[in-house]
C-alpha cells in the first residue's frame, strides 16, 4: 500500500494563511508542525478511471482538511486558502505520479 501526504508542501502556505486568519500565529519549526493528512490507497485502484476519480476526490477532501476556511466563511474561501488547497492537490498528484490520476486532475482544473 502506498501513501500520499497532502500536507508536506504546505509549510509556507499554512504560515501565510495562519498569519492572515489569526493575530497570534506562530511560525512552523519543522515538517511535524505542518498540518497533513495521509491517504492510503492501492496502486491497482488507479487502473480504472473510477478508481482515479475516487482517489482524486479523497485528495481534494484532504486538501480542505489541511487548508481550512476561516470560521464563519462557509460559502466564501479567500485566495490564500484556495491557493493552499490548489498547491496541496497538485503536490499530491505529482507524488502519486499516475497518468490516469493526472488526467482526472487536468480535466478538473479545466472546469475551474
Amino acid at each position: 500500500m502506498n501513501t500520499v501526504t497532502t500536507g508536506t508542501a504546505l509549510m509556507l502556505l499554512c504560515g501565510i494563511v495562519g498569519a492572515a486568519c489569526s493575530s497570534a500565529a506562530s511560525a512552523a519549526t519543522s515538517d511535524d508542525d505542518v498540518p497533513s493528512v495521509v491517504i492510503h490507497y492501492y496502486p491497482q485502484s488507479l487502473d480504472t478511471d473510477g478508481g482515479a476519480r475516487a482517489l482524486y476526490r479523497r485528495i481534494v477532501h484532504a486538501a480542505a482538511e489541511v487548508c481550512p476556511a476561516p470560521a464563519g466563511s462557509s460559502h466564501f474561501i479567500n485566495g490564500d486558502v484556495r491557493r493552499c488547497r490548489e498547491q496541496s492537490i497538485a503536490r499530491a498528484i505529482l507524488t502519486v505520479n499516475n497518468p490516469r490520476l493526472a488526467a482526472v486532475y487536468a480535466a478538473s482544473s479545466r472546469k475551474s
